[in-house]
């Protein structure tokens, strides 16, 4: 009797205590959240709460309230997702609310694949404002870092990185020409890459394939990647062949992991050519024999058969030497186009020739600087040249010499097989490749690549959904943790307490890419919440208007203010 007393007193106590715990309050709840946290592992119901800019709790929380409270009625709640290759350089600087990317759950921008948006000497800075298009901005800024804090100062509603660029510093100390640096200019360029890690840059980003960065050595790469390596970034890189020579460049790059004691990454994973589809195994053969010897090896990718660069990926080297300006007036050379024509149409491996990896039928023609050429926006190099009664060579080079400007193109290299297998491999993340857009204003007058609008909903619609190449706790993984931890950012690409409330809320079974290469200016759909540093700016679909991104930095270090020191 006395027992079954103090049983019941205790439960009393218990209860009483229970009714009097206090609630917790926060500035923020999602609630009935399915939480994929980036690690991987299977989700759990619960919610998130945030305070200012950190997420500050989340899990089965009991007795909390926020100020403000969103239901998340059991959707997807997700770190924000990280793009690993974002051209929004410029299109930040027009239009900062960033679109095309936060309606697919971006919250932090990657830059830096071999161009850097500094340093900029005084030549460079008149170089960036002559060949301006569409989008026209003055250049008052000199060191990358300035850069991104001017960026900032606009107003964002991204977070943005960025990679010291191997072109850029080579631009800035040797120009245009083909012929390796001089000890003092190879110098020059070491305290160039380390006064861009100083600021906070996260490694040394390379792409080989184009002038003049198709000049650079193995040795002049490996010098630069050392001083990065002080700092602990990484080396990623646009290797300096995808095609022919994929092999030979993948030892490239592990060679340079190895001797200058830095990880190392492949941008934009592919093996482009249908003859060369078949040595995508041994890629990855090679990469995992390297990960398993120790090297911290990875790689990104976008979700599409197509990439898009510019037709100078259709023109030999040796014709660009001197910058654009050179290049052009030798395209007006009788006997130079003569040659350019013939070592265009003929199979190498001397040099990344896309005009016969893809095809003139399969050269997209998307992006024009002249208003009397825009009409031509998104038909083929071969079409044009039919238009014409030309070669595909010869309006190649005459259409570069019109507009002056490189032309941008998109070219189908791909296989939908390899895509799919590349989706597979634990150590991919994903990249856009591509501005950050919206379908209205100065965008409108170029067709993007539709990876700019799809990327990563397609992962999460077309890839995982559909095709079930991978489960969403995977995909998540791969868009957040993975690359967080590669980059050696902290504090976020994971739901944790005391990380910074980059937070995604999106339909698993809706979400949906819809640009196409005929149609590209389409926003996805599906992602209905997007947080960055624990401001809303996405709100059931529809952007806040709020500009809260930040410059972050290696190790972590987040800050819209002027300093640029590294923390």
């Amino acid at each position: 009797m006395l027992n079954r007393y103090r049983s019941a007193l205790a439960l009393l106590c218990i209860t009483a205590l229970c009714a009097c715990s206090p609630t917790v309050e926060y500035d923020l709840v999602i609630r009935n959240a399915k939480i994929y946290d980036g690690s991987g592992n299977a989700p759990q119901m619960g919610a998130v709460a945030i305070n200012a800019d950190t997420i500050a709790a989340l899990g089965d929380l009991k007795n909390i309230k926020g100020r403000t409270e969103v239901e998340a009625q059991g959707k997807a709640v997700a770190p924000g997702f990280i793009n690993m290759l974002s051209w929004a350089t410029e299109t930040l600087l027009e239009d900062g609310r960033s679109q095309s990317d936060i309606r697919q759950g971006v919250t932090l921008e990657v830059f830096g694949e071999g161009w850097s948006m500094g340093p900029l000497n005084e030549k460079m800075k008149q170089e960036v404002l002559e060949q301006q298009s569409d989008i026209k901005f003055e250049v008052n800024w000199t060191t990358l870092g300035e850069y991104m804090n001017a960026l900032v100062q606009r107003g964002i509603s991204t977070n943005i990185a960025s990679f010291v660029g191997a072109t850029t510093v080579r631009i800035h100390t040797v120009g245009y020409e083909n012929r390796p640096p001089n000890a003092e200019e190879l110098e020059e360029m070491r305290r160039l890459v380390r006064q861009g890690m100083e600021e906070g840059a996260l490694g040394v980003g390379s792409s080989l394939i184009y002038a003049p960065a198709f000049y650079a050595k193995t040795d002049e790469l490996i010098e630069m990647c050392k001083v990065a390596a002080e700092y602990g970034g990484m080396y990623i890189s646009h290797m300096r062949s995808e095609g022919n020579r994929l092999l030979e460049a993948v030892d490239e790059l592990l060679y340079i992991a190895r001797a200058a004691k830095i990880p190392a990454e492949i941008y934009h994973l592919k093996a482009a050519g249908q003859n060369n589809w078949d040595k995508l195994d041994e890629v990855i053969q090679k990469v995992e024999a390297a990960r398993a010897e120790g090297l911290r090896i990875t790689a990104d990718m976008y979700t599409y058969p197509a990439g898009a660069t510019g037709l100078d990926a259709s023109m030999p080297p040796w014709v660009q030497e001197g910058g654009f300006k050179a290049w052009k007036a030798r395209l007006q050379d009788a006997a130079i186009r003569k040659k350019v024509a013939q070592e265009m149409a003929t199979p190498t491996d001397a040099w990344e020739n896309f005009f016969v990896a893809a095809g003139p039928e399969k050269i997209l023609l998307v992006g024009f600087r002249s208003e009397a050429l825009k009409p031509l926006t998104g038909k083929s190099l071969a079409e044009v040249a039919a238009m014409r009664g030309q070669t595909p060579a010869e309006t190649a080079m005459d259409l570069v010499v019109e507009d002056d400007s490189r032309v941008e193109s998109v070219y189908f290299l791909m296989s939908e097989e390899n895509l799919a297998q590349q989706i597979k491999l634990p150590w991919v993340s994903f990249c856009s490749d591509a501005e950050s857009l919206a379908p209205e204003g100065v965008f409108l007058k170029r067709n993007p690549h539709p990876r700019a609008y799809g990327t990563f909903a397609r992962l999460l619609g077309k890839y995982v959904r559909d095709e079930q190449v991978i489960t969403l706790e995977e995909a998540v993984r791969r868009l957040t943790s993975l690359p967080a931890q590669n980059l050696g950012i902290a504090k976020r690409g994971a739901l944790a307490a005391g990380n910074y409330a980059d937070v995604v809320v999106f339909d698993p079974a809706t979400i949906q890419d819809h640009a196409t290469f005929d149609a590209p200016h389409q926003f996805s759909t599906g992602v209905l919440h997007v947080w960055v540093n624990g401001v809303q700016v996405l709100k059931d679909g529809e952007h806040t208007g709020a500009k809260p991104g930040r410059v972050v930095r290696r190790g972590g270090h987040a800050s819209n203010s002027k300093s640029v020191a590294a923390k």
